[in-house]
């Protein structure tokens, strides 16, 4: 688990090393599904409060060099040679996106398929589904039931 107040120097440091610091910022948000995001209109780099309490301290580095080559390679590289080539001349070594946990434990609607699989929603479910574990495409024997989870915390 990284401390947040760590990783909030680690990226006040990237960011001096390598973007302006009067015109970016750093800051946390709430998502719970990507680990970290590059804000081209307000010059801002935020990373998941949730995530970054549940990823280690290589993982959250990982996450805020990523960022930082979004915010040097400019808005129009997306994950490009363009990107590439700026991420791994600042140390990056991922891969192009994080394909790492969401935020499960937030979710607050959980399904089962028959087979047991778990899968969660943040939103609440609106068509029938079925596990994709256990079959390519819609299969009724596979159907996810979903439930409200009253415990889940909130962000």
């Amino acid at each position: 688990m990284a401390d947040l107040e760590r990783v909030r120097v680690w990226a006040d440091a990237l960011i001096r090393m390598h973007l302006d610091p009067r015109a970016w910022s750093f800051g946390f948000d709430h998502a719970r599904r990507r680990a970290g995001l590059c804000d081209y209109t307000n010059r801002r780099i935020t990373v998941s409060r949730h995530l970054a309490a549940k990823f280690d301290d290589d993982e959250i580095h990982q996450v805020l060099l990523h960022e930082v080559a979004h915010a040097m390679a400019g808005p129009s590289a997306g994950h490009g040679p363009k990107w590439r080539a700026v991420a791994a001349g600042i140390g990056y070594v991922g891969g192009r996106t994080h394909d790492g946990e969401i935020a499960h434990e937030l979710a607050p609607w959980v399904g089962t398929c028959p087979a047991g699989h778990e899968h969660f929603r943040f939103r609440k479910p609106t068509r029938v589904s079925s596990c994709a574990r256990c079959a390519r495409g819609f299969r009724p024997e596979h159907t996810i039931s979903w439930r409200r989870r009253e415990d889940a915390q909130r962000g």
